[in-house]
């Protein structure tokens, strides 16, 4: 494993005072799979105390956020580097955080108490890989499993459910059978799991590549996290649009969208009010009339509970309100979506559409499909084209208008009327022209 110079160095000084030190858990993991490691994690068998004095007495920079739990966090070259005591947890009282911690001067116990085996593998240059639970072989063979008792493990800690589904959905590998069904038979202790948490885990399994397959076996675990979830699980769509039901179509649509974190959000969520909104016709028909309004309201406290930000909340809304209205290829419809959305939400909710149709049956779907994707095509030449479609873009302001004898809301009203003038006919955008029109429109009002 090829360590970062400055992790390398603290190991050293740790081990040239007598101690032993490794890098442990997701960076060995990462350089095995032959990822370049975001973060490098040591695990010593100094205490944190001792780890403090080494480190001041060679003048690096100690953080002291973690003592509690024997982490001392050192900054080395603006980068910080969390070194943790070797330990052993006490209960679990809050299903999240040990009550207590007991340092201990062996590797393999600081090992033995970590969530998954490809987790819990140590190395350093001198030693090699320290793989007491076969984690080595388990990323070979792209397997999560749980560090001894799974049962006991997610009883520790239940974010580790959401960990073992985001693992298995962004890495792409399979959950070993038995840690598999202790998610099933421990999904409930989630409930008592900080939103804030579940929602950083969630959104990272939703943006995961192999995000459908977790998706559509663990949907008892999600329906924990969102019971709003659960109807859609059975809501059949009745119709020649459609080939699955509700859940799956939703799973299929998130799987082939784009990964930013509210699109897919905003895609895992799009259809959730189908089921209250279901009818049928005398022909057998299904039909979801106000399922977009209504699952935006119920979105909107799926995200709340959630505790999103209120860029990706306001951002994921709007794409669920409007995500069954139309764009043409007319450039004045494209340019009015251009107007009230600006161009990357504009893009956004194309690309909602088009994840969308994917997931229909595109023996009948495929027109539509086809016709999206050269709307979005269109949508980035009149961007480019430099085509006036915002107030902006005007030949005039409001201080033109002010000069006319416009006043308030006038101003603005104009300014909103001339730019869908000049949106489908861009010739017309010249101050000679735009100042006319204004004349005109002014005089009408007044007289």
């Amino acid at each position: 494993m090829i360590l970062p110079n400055d992790a390398k160095k603290l190991i050293s000084l740790l081990e040239q005072n007598g101690h032993s030190a490794y890098a442990v858990g997701g960076c060995v993991r990462d350089a095995l799979m032959g990822v370049e490691p975001k973060d490098v994690d040591i695990a010593t068998s100094a205490l944190p105390n001792q780890t403090q004095r080494i480190l001041e007495d060679n003048n690096i920079r100690v953080v002291l956020t973690g003592l509690k739990h024997g982490t001392v966090t050192a900054v080395v070259n603006h980068t910080a580097y969390e070194i943790t005591t070797f330990r052993n947890d006490g209960e679990y009282g809050d299903n999240r955080h040990p009550d207590s911690v007991v340092f201990v001067d062996n590797i393999k116990d600081d090992l033995s108490r970590r969530d998954f085996t490809m987790n819990a593998i140590a190395y350093n240059d001198n030693t090699g890989y320290v793989d007491c639970f076969d984690g080595v072989a388990d990323i070979n063979n792209k397997l999560i499993r749980s560090v001894g008792n799974p049962d006991k493990r997610f009883n520790e800690d239940a974010l580790r459910i959401m960990r073992a589904l985001r693992f298995a959905s962004v890495l792409g590998f399979d959950i070993e059978e038995k840690t598999s069904q202790a998610v099933f038979d421990n999904k409930e202790l989630l409930s008592s799991i900080a939103a804030e948490r579940i929602y950083a885990e969630l959104v990272k399994l939703l943006c995961g590549d192999n995000c459908e397959e977790v998706l559509l076996k663990y949907k008892e675990v999600l329906a924990v996290v969102i019971p709003e979830l659960k109807p859609t699980f059975t809501c059949t769509q009745n119709s020649k649009w459609h080939l699955y039901d509700v859940y799956t179509h939703i799973v299929k649509s998130v799987a082939v969208s784009p990964k930013k974190d509210y699109i897919r959000l905003a895609v895992f969520l799009h259809d959730i009010a189908k089921p209250q909104c279901k009818t049928t016709d005398e022909k057998g028909v299904d039909h979801f009339k106000t399922h977009c309004e209504v699952g935006a309201k119920i979105a909107f406290d799926i995200l709340k509970r959630l505790k999103v930000s209120n860029e990706v909340l306001n951002k994921a809304i709007t794409l669920i309100r409007i995500h069954d209205d139309h764009i043409t290829t007319k450039p004045s419809n494209i340019k009015k979506w251009l107007r009230l959305l600006g161009e990357e939400l504009t893009f956004d909710f194309i690309d909602l559409k088009i994840a969308d149709m994917k997931s229909h049956n595109l023996f009948f779907a495929q027109t539509e499909l086809d016709e999206l994707e050269y709307i979005r095509t269109l949508t980035a030449e009149i961007i480019a084209s430099g085509e006036p479609y915002r107030i902006s873009d005007l030949a005039i302001n409001g201080n033109d208008l002010t000069a006319l004898g416009y006043k308030g809301h006038q101003i603005a009203d104009e300014l909103n009327s001339l730019v869908k003038i000049v949106s489908g006919n861009p010739a017309c955008n010249t101050k000679e022209k735009l100042l006319h029109q204004a004349q005109i429109d002014i005089k009408n009002t007044t007289e």
